[in-house]
């Protein structure tokens, strides 16, 4: 017999309600704190002159700090946009029209072409991690050429910031109960069904078995584990010195923690047996690692 030996706690996803429908979710201020303390600490960062006094920046770093400020306007952009499309064209679009598998794939596409507020309508649920990573990628381009900035040393400074944001990301899907784990009789399993998930779901959506809390596995491994695993890359190795290594880093370790989570999630977007969409999206990374990989292995400490 299945038993949770961890009390899931009754988290209410609104932190403080206003009046009428407005409120402060949990789920935003994850954002906000990722991408603040995200700015915070590049601005750290390029003010620490030892990490910038050997080529290819002899002292100079990739951008300032003003700069870093402006960009980071920008990539707010990137990740609400882009994370709200990738939902809506990989999730909404692509794995609904085409499985249509999930109960979360009701009415999917169609409703998006009967009432086209569907696409924005973040409210409502729905951000993709790989739609708003594509996001902030283009903003960094854009915002590197309009700056005369290298994209790539400014993106391997990114990229040694963004488990932070993954960090908050999940803790705030463990606040709110959602993408829960498999059933398991681990001693750390919880049920994620309380009060407030009935309230707000008007049911238990994950049962109310003993599940993987697969939320904190990926904020130990997407936030915690990689954050540690890029500093060292940064400040021990020195791989900012081979323009790009930080950014594969980056790519194939998030790809990988992705792919390992997946194991014990219980995810609704699954292609067949075991293979989700979030174990499909890491290919992607992992070849987009590969060409960063070798981007920094053919063009390793050039000159400034």
């Amino acid at each position: 017999m299945h038993q949770a030996l961890i009390a899931y706690p009754d988290f209410d996803p609104v932190l403080i309600h206003l009046f009428g429908p407005f409120s402060i979710r949990w789920y935003a201020l994850a954002y906000i704190a990722g991408l603040g303390i995200g700015w915070w600490y590049l601005v750290r960062m390029v003010r620490e002159t030892g990490l910038w006094r050997n080529p290819p920046f002899s002292g100079k770093p990739p951008v300032t700090a003003e700069q870093i400020g402006d960009f980071f306007v920008w990539a707010t952009l990137g990740v609400i946009i882009g994370g709200r499309l990738g939902y809506v064209l990989i999730y909404g679009t692509f794995f609904c029209g085409i499985w249509g598998t999930s109960p979360a794939c009701y009415g999917l596409p169609a409703a998006y072409i009967e009432d086209p507020v569907n696409i924005i309508a973040a409210w409502h649920g729905g951000m993709s991690f790989h739609g708003g990573l594509l996001g902030v990628a283009i903003a960094l381009l854009l915002f590197s050429r309009k700056h005369k900035i290298d994209a790539i040393r400014f993106g391997d400074i990114v990229a040694t910031v963004a488990p932070i944001g993954l960090f908050f990301g999940r803790i705030a899907n463990f606040i709110n109960g959602e993408l829960w784990g498999k059933v398991t009789d681990v001693p750390w399993a919880m049920v994620f069904c309380t009060q407030n998930i009935i309230r707000t779901t008007g049911g238990c959506p994950a049962g109310t078995l003993p599940r993987h809390p697969s939320q904190l596995y990926e904020a130990a491994m997407e936030g915690v584990l990689l954050f540690v695993i890029l500093q060292i890359s940064l400040r021990v190795f020195r791989m900012q010195e081979r323009p790009g290594l930080l950014i594969g880093i980056f790519l194939s370790g998030y790809g990988i923690f992705r792919a390992i989570a997946e194991i014990f999630r219980d995810s609704d977007t699954v292609y067949f047996g075991w293979f989700s969409v979030g174990m499909s999206l890491s290919i992607p990374m992992w070849i987009a690692a590969a060409y960063f990989l070798w981007y920094a292995w053919r063009h390793p400490r050039s000159p400034a």
